[in-house]
């Protein structure tokens, strides 16, 4: 993310520190369906979450010679848990631990965004009520038409808001799914019940068809609306620049 305009919640959970710290979360996730369904031995899980550590600069240092970010975090786990850290992973694609942790990431983001709509909404509301009497000239074709208020302006952004509020609730419970079904996602090597138990570990829910990857129209829906929302920012950006009135502070 770019420093200068990253808020910390936000830049805290695109780290790569989260990024991995979620890869874990689903690895062991994975292995502790794995020991219930008697897929690998008990205790795998439980070595793991205590000795695995994220270490980002090792994990970097070995994909500069695997080239491969997976087998890197892998490689850099099992040095830390030791030989029993190799029952990670078993039947799954790469495409399991990214797309899933990507998606929890998104829901992650999305919830603080969210937060933020509630508390436009509450000043919008506030305001609109106190400026409905408030005149304030109206526009057609961005010229000055009927006066109207600055409460009823100030209303129609509060819409605005409550849609967009509506929509990021949408998007996130569309992206908020789980894939663990293997190269290509037909299952082959791995069980669809280690699916059902990591999405319901990770407050997700299963993908109910997916390929190598969890759908990218997901993603679409999510960042779209994030768009969208950008719009009503600006909107309200600029309608407020239209309104100063530089010659008020003279």
């Amino acid at each position: 993310m770019i420093e200068r305009y990253s808020r910390k919640e936000l830049k805290d959970i695109w780290s790569e520190e989260n990024k991995y710290k979620i890869w874990l979360e689903v690895e062991i996730a994975a292995a502790e369906a794995m020991e219930k369904f008697k897929i690998i031995p008990k205790g795998i899980s439980s070595i793991v979450k205590k000795k695995g550590k994220i270490k980002v600069k090792r994990i970097h240092d070995i994909e500069a010679k695997v080239k491969h970010d997976v087998i890197a975090f892998l490689t850099s786990i099992t040095e830390q848990a030791g030989i029993k850290a190799r029952y990670l992973h078993q039947g799954m694609t790469s495409s399991d631990v990214l797309d899933t942790s990507f998606n929890i990431q998104l829901m992650q983001s999305g919830k603080i965004i969210l937060k933020d709509i509630d508390k436009i909404l509450i000043v919008l509301k506030r305001q609109a009520k106190k400026y409905k009497m408030t005149p304030c000239i109206g526009r057609s074709h961005g010229i000055h038409a009927e006066p109207i208020t600055f409460g009823l302006k100030l209303a129609s952004f509060y819409e605005e808001f409550k849609r967009n509020k509506k929509r990021l609730k949408d998007a996130i419970e569309n992206i908020s799914t789980c894939a663990i079904s293997g190269a290509v996602g037909t299952f082959a090597n791995i069980s669809p019940k280690i699916e059902v138990y990591v999405a319901k570990k990770l407050k997700l829910r299963p993908e109910p068809i997916s390929t190598q990857i969890i759908p990218r129209d997901r993603h679409a829906h999510y960042f779209t609306t994030l768009g969208i929302i950008s719009g009503s920012i600006e909107r309200v950006a600029t309608e407020i620049r239209h309104l100063f009135n530089p010659a008020a502070l003279e």
